[in-house]
């Protein structure tokens, strides 16, 4: 399993895709430059992909640039020491409260994120939602963008979704299934795939607020 860890493995994966998939070609010319994304593995960096959930850009990085202030130290056996009143005053909502209080626990208690980080796809998804309020597109986003996971497809995601259905001029939006098994075409560079069709989105301005991660 080649790891993403660069923009030379998003050029290489895109030569690949591109000629897997002459279609995508006219996506990339559209995309532009498909940023790598790369983030540090750890609580930190699964954190903040649970805070940027549900929210604008904006509001992410405005609340993730109060919780760090209130959690500093950003690990896992700090984040157990801080009361509820501040991660509330940071506006982190009651659910996600509660899934980093448990993850961080887990942590605590020895749950190895670097490990999980070696697992293939399947079973790294599986070890992850094992947590409480890590769901399926929260695992698979992190595996990508904080362990450069190559060949994972978050197909729950909208974004993707409705990026797909404008670059092929489908009819209706795929739904997860559909998208999953279109997604299956891209392997083992379907990581990289979902790169290139957030920055389709927001290259066709339907993503400008969005935060994939």
């Amino acid at each position: 399993m080649r790891i993403i860890d660069c923009d030379a493995d998003i050029a290489d994966a895109l030569k690949g895709l591109t000629t897997a998939d002459k279609r995508l070609a006219k996506v990339l010319k559209v995309a532009g430059a498909v940023p790598l994304r790369r983030a540090a593995p750890g609580f930190r960096g699964l954190a903040e992909i649970v805070v940027s959930q549900q929210v604008s850009k904006a509001s992410a990085n405005a609340i993730w640039g109060r919780l760090t202030q209130a959690v500093d130290p950003f690990e896992a056996t700090v984040f157990c020491r801080v009361d509820d009143d501040a991660l509330r005053e940071a506006g982190l909502s009651r659910p996600k409260q509660k899934t980093l209080r448990a993850v961080s626990q887990a942590i605590v208690d020895g749950f190895d994120l670097d490990a999980v980080a070696r697992l293939d796809g399947t079973d790294a998804i599986a070890a992850m939602t094992a947590l409480h309020g890590i769901g399926p597109w929260t695992a698979e986003v992190y595996l990508m963008f904080c362990c450069g996971h190559p060949d994972l497809f978050p197909a729950r995601d909208v974004a993707l979704q409705n990026a797909i259905q404008h670059a092929f001029d489908l009819g209706e939006r795929p739904g997860e299934k559909d998208l999953y098994a279109m997604s299956e075409r891209w392997s083992p560079w379907r990581a990289t795939a979902a790169r290139l069709f957030w920055a389709y989105y927001a290259a066709t301005g339907r993503g400008k607020d969005a935060t994939p991660v």
